[in-house]
């Protein structure tokens, strides 16, 4: 499988670089949503008054902080916190939290807490990105393990669906047999967390947000600024409209919105980010001379590999021997939405695989043959999905938007949602409750709001960052060009703008933006005289 996270972000091992940076329905369920939801969420009295007091306090223990590659320049605890906060008198959670102090010697009062992607994606391993990023320029940076991810406990670590990722390079990507082999595996890991006693339907972005409100109160800070990316975006937008108190600003950046994030949705996002990237070479004199008609290129060859997958052997990009692996169309789809292959090289891949050559891609199917087992946590990954992304649209949906997306290609490959294959199969075993009814829900607010994304984002369309902040209604919107996914590590001008949007929220200065260009394409020697 291609590497994953998506805003839906998936599995996969994590490959950025320091300087780039089915569920149950029915009454019942509906009516024990409803009432969770009138516990939890914040009534308009509420909201415009004193902030209610959680039914069950959280705790902030100070300990040392984790081992990591590279240190934590901070200091460290952890968070407890109720596993279900309906049902009193359950288990805990315990959520690593790291404070690091800022840069500067002056800092100001109100600090930036900070929310990953994924889901299921380590936080703590994201600090250093942050650091080079500049975002504890001013203000500490408070960086908190997402519930069920590494550094909390439990964690919904799937080493079975690691070493399932592992073997896949070497499989047809969209084959009903690898879909079988992702579903055994699946079920391997829910049994093995169930009878460990781990709540799944608990691991949701309700209470994730909740658990966001309970760190503030715990640490004793008045306000605070927020700052998410990709799923975090989701969880910024659910976390401000449950707990509006004490958010003095939040930005976002690669946006998933909660009222509309689905598997039809992907197809969407990936057609923006794809198609974005063709017109940026088109409008490159010499890109656009070189590579004509890269749309055509790329289903001709989706449909080519589709008909007749490649089987080479190729090195990890990490080093080591080469393994075998398997190009098919649904693989070179994934491979390009997870920006695997980077897009500046993206026309001169495309040709080259044309003309017989599928280095670049398979070096980049490749690097899924190494990851790190247990780091990545795919039982929240799934219990989030689950519950709040697949309930409600079929897989006909799912192939009706697909053939939106991209007229001609194979069914087979449009079968499967980018970053997110047989997922309904997935979630038919994961078997979590639809929350759908919580979570679907926009976002409205008058909190200073900055909205970042890249031009280039195939997983989290920049669209949607517009279409979220059309209710956000103090916000500036941002579109860096020839970035994609998690635009501020790998984008000085964004960088600057979200410096900018912490000084002064209302008001950034987004000058930078305006000279800014996609990075010139690679060109190739045509093959006749390479």
């Amino acid at each position: 499988m291609a590497e994953q996270d998506f805003g839906t972000g998936c599995p996969a091992p994590r490959g950025r670089t320091r300087h780039r940076g089915r569920a149950r329905s029915g009454a019942a369920l509906v009516t024990a949503g409803l009432a969770f939801l009138a516990v939890l969420a914040p009534t308009p009295s509420a909201a415009g008054g004193g902030e209610p007091r959680p039914l069950v306090p959280a705790r902030f223990v100070p300990g040392p902080c984790p081992t990591t590659p590279e240190p934590v320049p901070g200091r460290c605890g952890y968070l407890e916190v109720p596993e279900n906060r309906a049902r009193r008198g359950g288990r805990t959670v315990r959520l690593t939290v790291a404070i690091v102090p800022a840069a500067s010697g002056r800092p100001a009062a109100d600090p930036v807490v900070f929310m990953t992607g994924g889901p299921g994606a380590d936080a703590i391993s994201d600090i250093p990105f942050l650091i080079d990023s500049g975002v504890n320029r001013d203000r500490d940076l408070i960086v908190m393990a997402q519930r069920g991810t590494l550094h909390s406990r439990p964690n919904l670590a799937c080493p079975e669906v690691d070493r399932f990722y592992a073997e896949a390079v070497g499989l047809r990507y969209d084959a009903p047999s690898t879909g079988r082999r992702l579903v055994q595996a699946t079920r391997a890991c829910r049994d093995r967390l169930t009878a460990s006693g781990v709540d799944l339907s608990a691991y949701n972005t309700t209470e994730n947000a909740a658990d966001f409100a309970d760190l503030r109160r715990a640490l004793g800070i008045e306000r605070w600024n927020v700052y998410g990316y990709s799923y975090g975006t989701d969880l910024a937008l659910t976390y401000l409209r449950r707990h509006p108190w004490g958010v003095r600003s939040v930005a976002i950046d690669s946006v998933v919105p909660p009222q509309v994030v689905s598997l039809p949705w992907t197809w969407d996002s990936a057609r923006e980010g794809i198609t974005t990237i063709f017109a940026a070479c088109a409008a490159q004199p010499r890109c656009a001379h070189r590579y004509p008609d890269l749309r055509r290129t790329l289903t001709e060859q989706v449909r080519r590999l589709e008909a007749r997958p490649l089987t080479v052997m190729a090195a990890p990009p990490s080093g080591g021997a080469p393994v075998r692996v398997v190009l098919d169309g649904g693989a070179l789809v994934n491979l390009l939405v997870a920006n695997a292959v980077p897009a500046v090289d993206v026309p001169a891949a495309l040709d080259e695989l044309a003309h017989g050559n599928p280095e670049r891609f398979a070096r980049a199917r490749a690097a899924g043959a190494t990851p790190v087992v247990g780091e990545f946590a795919h039982g929240l990954t799934q219990s989030v999905a689950c519950a709040e992304w697949v309930p409600g649209y079929s897989r006909a949906d799912l192939l009706r938007a697909g053939r939106r997306a991209f007229p001609g290609w194979p069914d087979s490959v449009l079968a499967q949602a980018p970053q997110l294959p047989f997922e309904h199969d997935v979630c038919r075993v994961w078997d979590v409750p639809d929350r759908t009814a919580v979570q679907r829900v926009t976002t409205t607010s008058a909190v200073p709001a900055l909205v970042l994304s890249g031009t280039f984002d195939a997983k989290t369309g920049a669209r949607w960052g517009a279409y979220a902040a059309r209710t956000l209604s103090r916000s500036t919107t941002v579109r860096i060009p020839g970035i994609g996914h998690w635009a501020v590590p790998q984008s000085p001008c964004a960088q600057r703008v979200l410096a900018s949007f912490l000084t002064r929220p209302t008001g950034p200065d987004t000058r930078c933006v305006a000279g800014l260009a996609p990075k010139p394409f690679t060109i190739t020697p045509p093959p006749e005289t390479a």
